[in-house]
């Protein structure tokens, strides 16, 4: 299986350069997409071996995340990788998601940092869980850690569903659409790693955003 490592990226300079090298000595191909980050990310990430795609301006992580699928699809490669820039995600275990993609018929792999939670910010944990748990009832299998952005898509998949958010509720939208076109979806253990990061995501506006997608999805049954 030959997968592609997509990055959704905004202003990461300190850590991507680090993440890419160490992708690229696993002989993995690296895409970052750069979601119009004012500092050098683009940069480091190509002097690193990555191929950058960058956006103009701030378009969101599920834009950026669709780009970055695109470009695996027309690239004919056979998985995406989805992986952090912030250093949040251990770049090692991408090969994890490979092996156990490989002869398997599910068609998304979720990393799951539940089962080894220990470091998680306690409302953190209880998100995840609550969040792990209704979108489960939403796509009628267990999905152990939705919010977890470490994961591969076969590009089989990707082809078959039309994503239509573009901002941080992209990642659940992926879940649902996946799960109702009929594929089966796994979960892969990964490690818990937290740092001194400052999330990009604002606790109001993407709520209410969020809620309004799932409350959505709720009331669909195809």
């Amino acid at each position: 299986m030959v997968a592609c490592v997509v990055i959704p990226t905004y202003n990461e300079s300190k850590e991507i350069g680090d993440v890419v090298r160490r992708l690229r000595q696993q002989n993995l191909e690296v895409a970052v997409i750069d979601d119009g980050s004012r500092d050098n990310t683009s940069l480091i990430a190509r002097e690193n071996g990555a191929v950058v795609i960058r956006n103009q301006t701030n378009e969101g992580k599920g834009a950026s995340l669709i780009k970055g699928f695109q470009y695996a699809i027309k690239n004919n490669f056979d998985a995406v990788i989805t992986m952090d820039g912030d250093g949040q995600h251990i770049p090692e275990e991408a090969l994890n998601f490979i092996h156990a993609a490989e002869g398997n018929n599910a068609a998304l792999f979720i990393g799951d940092r539940m089962t080894n939670s220990k470091g998680m910010p306690n409302v953190r944990w209880l998100t995840n869980k609550f969040m792990s748990w209704l979108i489960s009832r939403i796509i009628g299998q267990k999905a152990l850690d939705t919010q977890c952005g470490f994961r591969l898509i076969k590009t089989e998949a990707l082809k078959n569903i039309c994503l239509k958010t573009s901002k941080y509720e992209t990642e659940s939208e992926i879940i649902i659409k996946i799960s109702r076109a009929g594929y089966k979806i796994e979960s892969v253990p990964i490690k818990t790693v937290y740092k001194n990061e400052k999330s990009q995501i604002n606790p109001f506006i993407d709520t209410l955003r969020f809620i309004k997608f799932i409350s959505g999805e709720l009331f669909r049954h195809n």
